[in-house]
């Protein structure tokens, strides 16, 4: 009898605390664009990567060149004009998920006010996030519960903003953009 509860408590806390790695093919990370105050324009990225560690440690990067906007100029000219890619050639999400993780059981679950670290273009904020988590045997969804708004002020993107609406002839282009993703982790064998 005691042995069976050992390996099945051993089971449990092997999957509770794995490795988990981004599969990018099933994940994706989108933003929202608004120019002359009314033609919203949905854009993603089509390389993302990351590791979430045995220790709850998650390390989240955005390829800026990879910026798919459906018209090749125009993702040329975000990712010199907005991104600097030459410079900046990702963005950095960051986070501690350990007491997250302790709590997650299998199926979908909300959490709320999940704290990260974003490193974008130099500047780095905390942010909130609120998330919807699945968890499966050997896989992690995870999506926004709603979107999360990015300011370009905050990331000293205003200038490649104001540069990108002087040379597509624009009145304007918003300084903020929604951000929507939904992620999908495999686990990692030992």
């Amino acid at each position: 009898m005691l042995k069976p509860l050992l390996l099945c408590a051993s089971l449990l806390s092997s999957s509770a605390f794995a490795a988990w790695q981004l599969d990018n093919a099933q994940s994706e990370l989108s933003i929202t664009s608004i120019k002359k105050n009314s033609i919203a324009e949905n854009h993603h990225f089509k390389q993302l990567s990351g590791h979430l560690s045995d220790e709850g440690k998650l390390t989240f990067s955005i390829e800026l060149s990879s910026i798919e906007t459906l018209i090749p100029i125009r993702n040329q000219r975000m990712q010199s004009l907005l991104f600097n890619v030459a410079q900046f050639p990702q963005a950095q999400v960051t986070a501690d998920l350990s007491s997250y993780l302790k709590a997650l059981n299998t199926g979908v679950q909300v959490l709320k006010s999940i704290p990260v670290e974003l490193s974008l273009h130099g500047q780095h904020k905390a942010l909130k996030l609120d998330l919807v988590v699945n968890k499966q045997m050997d896989q992690l969804h995870v999506t926004s519960l709603r979107a999360v708004l990015i300011n370009a002020s905050d990331y000293n993107l205003g200038a490649g903003i104001e540069a990108l609406r002087k040379v597509a002839g624009l009145d304007s282009i918003a300084t903020a953009v929604p951000v929507t993703f939904s992620l999908v982790f495999n686990e990692q064998p030992d």
